[in-house]
């Protein structure tokens, strides 16, 4: 990562939202930009937590591996959200890993003023619980939903998430473009398995794809395969 200098957006930073407006002058001395290849990695599971981030601009994929030919990928990450906080605790490691998916500008903090900030911002600090406990309970949902659904099913509701978290381009693409790779680690299916649910998807109409940009073209069936096999 490359560190650069003026970069910061107050009206969409999960920090400076959530602190007092006397609180942004400390935030403004103690935070650094930096700007992200695509590919980069921001930190990687097991490292000691030493910085908080927040991103500025891009895609961040947070993920976990399975074993050595293996990775899920929990979330993503857009413009105003959070990384790193998963590493509060007891033990102090980032638990997963984090990836640019595209060239991005994230802003961090080091760990020992973010923790000053949640001292001295209550509302900071109920907004991080809030967040804690959506996390957990979409976990909790995700996990569920792996056990009971087909694949095919999983799949689908893949595709409707990535719908309602980056909304479509002008042209109605999910607005983020992710290999199969990628997409397969987010579902939770085998690469091969995506591959051919997706060619189901294409020849039955239900999607249409564009290189790595994807358009649902009916949202209501792709719907319908995840009634009553999953909690929403």
């Amino acid at each position: 990562m490359k560190e650069i200098k003026g970069k910061c957006d107050v009206s969409n930073c999960y920090l400076c939202n959530h602190c007092s407006k006397d609180w942004a002058i400390a935030i403004t001395s103690h935070k650094k930009n930096y700007e992200v290849k695509k590919g980069q990695h921001i930190f990687i599971e097991g490292e000691p937590v030493t910085r908080i981030y927040f991103v500025y601009s891009g895609k961040i994929k947070t993920h976990k591996r399975w074993d050595a030919e293996k990775e899920l990928i929990i979330r993503f990450a857009k413009p105003g959200d959070i990384l790193g906080h998963m590493g509060l605790g007891n033990e102090p490691v980032y638990p997963v890993t984090t990836t640019a998916l595209e060239n991005s500008v994230i802003c961090s903090v080091d760990l020992a003023f973010f923790e000053s900030s949640l001292n001295v911002n209550p509302k900071l600090t109920y907004s991080l619980m809030k967040l804690f406990a959506n996390e957990l309970q979409e976990s909790e949902k995700r996990m569920r939903n792996l056990v009971h659904m087909p694949v095919k099913e999983r799949i689908a509701l893949a595709l409707l998430n990535l719908k309602k978290q980056f909304g479509t381009t002008e042209d109605g693409y999910i607005d983020i473009e992710l290999s199969r790779q990628d997409l397969s680690s987010f579902a939770a299916v085998a690469y091969e398995t995506l591959f051919k649910v997706m060619n189901e998807f294409q020849n039955s109409s239900l999607i249409a794809t564009n290189g790595k940009s994807i358009k649902l073209l009916n949202e209501a069936e792709l719907k319908a395969m995840t009634i009553d096999k999953v909690q929403l």
